[in-house]
């Protein structure tokens, strides 16, 4: 019952976090650069794992570190979703 209580709690903390602006979670470590280096290597059939072997970390705690292949999943679905938004309104 308490720790249903200090859920509860943590989860109503997080929610007026968000409403004051306040992000919840670590700081991103991708950026535009990193994305145009993984656009490339995609573009060729390279595996997630070899594109992330060639990026590099520019920022953060890990700052010369490369990013998980899930992260460069991540980052190219983003841009695949952010990309599909914006073609119908190019046609229109």
């Amino acid at each position: 019952m308490e720790r249903e209580y200090i859920r509860d709690r943590t989860l109503e903390g997080q929610e007026s976090a968000r409403k004051r602006g306040k992000t919840i979670g670590g700081t991103g470590i991708t950026n535009a650069a990193m994305l145009d280096m993984a656009l490339h290597p995609r573009s060729q059939n390279m595996s997630l794992r070899d594109i992330a072997a060639r990026l590099v970390i520019t920022k953060g705690a890990k700052k010369g570190e490369h990013p998980s292949p899930a992260t460069v999943m991540r980052m190219l679905r983003e841009h695949d979703e952010q990309t599909a938004a914006a073609e119908p309104e190019l046609t229109q």
